[in-house]
């Protein structure tokens, strides 16, 4: 019988108390908004990184159309659909928001290229802001 009384106490102390399961949740989620936003950041970080690669293969692919053509081309989608020969790109793809890239001709020589950011309109700070072959030449 005595037996019995000592494990009907062992059961009762054992596990954790309310306030030692809210503690470690506590922790818990310290450790996920922690490892939230740095992997936010990360994802932005890429986008900015993604879209100024994007921007310098349309720069490659415009000096070749030029030197081609001896001419600018008249939007970014000559150059994956040019008057003659082969594409110089296979496909003229968004920017990593799923915004098309803006494209403009400035005189016989001159060229812009623009990704409105995260936001798509112009301006913006941070993963907002505008990533543009102006603003890529001046890094």
């Amino acid at each position: 019988m005595n037996t019995q009384r000592e494990k009907g106490r062992r059961a009762a102390t054992s596990g954790f108390t309310l306030v030692e399961l809210m503690v470690v949740i506590a922790i818990i989620a310290i450790l996920a908004t922690i490892v939230g936003f740095n992997v936010l950041g990360a994802i932005g970080e890429g986008n900015i990184a993604g879209a100024q690669a994007q921007i310098k293969q349309f720069e490659n692919a415009i000096v070749a159309y030029k030197i081609k053509f001896k001419r600018l081309p008249a939007s970014l989608e000559d150059l994956a659909h040019p008057p003659k020969g082969d594409p110089l790109m296979e496909s003229i793809p968004n920017d990593p928001w799923g915004n098309a890239y803006q494209y403009s001709v400035e005189g016989s020589s001159k060229y812009k290229i623009i990704s409105y950011g995260g936001d798509g309109s112009p301006g913006g700070t941070d993963e907002d802001a505008d990533i543009s072959t102006d603003k890529m030449a001046a890094d």
